[in-house]
């Protein structure tokens, strides 16, 4: 049995005026690192309190591990692990005050399950008498997660947990993701990167509430329709307002250094050759066109249109 179960789940605020979360069904099996992928608003917190049992559903059912998440609230608070967000530690107690704080509410000892979260405490341990509110970004990060382990949780519910922090935190803290699957951990992570949707066995792409695609990364980009090119000139902010103008483009989005490009006619070679002339018309200078792979991002923008 798959350790999270979702069947067309709704959440609703405002009195059933704004749609948080449409119908949503997926599930997540025993030791996989699942990721859901979408902007802010696009329902992934509210998925999250609905599944750790801090929200109830208005609509659909749902389990983890195998417990309802309306019914059961009370065994799945003991088995899974959750990250909010928001730093939700307390501020002004010590970095191992929190720690222990932890462990008491789930009748344990840092020491009973040290062996969990050795490799990321030994990290923040010089620290560990300095109060949580006056860590670093990536600090905070380690001890909140060290705190969602404490109690060796079988299901571990992460929301957007590498928001506002730097890239080498951000890198090591997906190495500890990985280590923490390889126990048979089960993950659910959300984040709003699209980069980090390839560091996930399967994803779930989110936008309104609603799920657009669910697989796993390599087969989403397999899967997107068109090919792809990426073009860029001298001047970048007219080539997007110019190549737009052009009848020939499906999609011209711009993506880093480069505009991600898509045509809408079979016959691509004439068309690119077109497409060259008529931005040379517009005084366009050191055109560059090549084909590309798309990413997810990619495939998440095809989903949205």
């Amino acid at each position: 049995m798959a350790d999270v179960i979702l069947q067309n789940i709704t959440k609703t605020y405002n009195k059933g005026e704004t749609i948080a979360v449409k119908d949503v069904s997926f599930s997540v099996e025993k030791g996989e690192l699942f990721g859901l992928i979408g902007p802010d608003g696009a329902g992934k917190t509210s998925i999250f309190r609905m599944l750790t049992t801090l929200l109830l559903p208005d609509g659909g059912n749902g389990s983890v591990c195998g417990f309802d998440i309306v019914k059961d609230y009370k065994a799945i608070r003991e088995m899974v692990g959750y990250m909010p967000g928001r730093f939700s530690l307390y501020q002004d107690l010590t970095v191992e005050e929190n720690l222990s704080f932890f462990a008491t509410v789930f009748k344990t000892t840092i020491e009973e399950n040290y062996d969990l979260i050795r490799d990321i405490y030994i990290q923040i341990e010089p620290f560990k008498n300095r109060r949580a509110g006056k860590l670093s970004g990536g600090m905070k990060q380690k001890l909140a997660l060290c705190c969602a382990l404490i109690h060796r949780p079988i299901v571990l519910f992460l929301d957007e947990p590498t928001t506002g922090v730097d890239t080498v935190s951000r890198k090591e803290f997906w190495e500890m993701l990985k280590r923490l699957k390889s126990l048979g951990i089960t993950i659910l992570v959300s984040t709003p990167y699209m980069d980090e949707a390839m560091l996930c066995e399967r994803i779930a792409l989110i936008q309104n509430g609603e799920i657009m695609s669910i697989n796993t990364p390599q087969k989403i980009i397999s899967e997107y329709p068109k090919k792809l090119y990426a073009i860029k000139s001298k001047n970048m902010s007219h080539l997007l307002q110019d190549i737009r103008q052009f009848d020939g483009i499906e999609s011209c989005n711009s993506f880093g250094e480069n505009h991600h490009i898509s045509f809408n006619d079979d016959n691509e070679l004439e068309i690119q050759q077109k497409l060259i002339a008529f931005l040379r018309a517009k005084n366009h200078q050191q055109i560059e066109l090549k084909p590309v792979t798309p990413t997810i991002e990619d495939c998440f923008i095809k989903l949205m249109n």
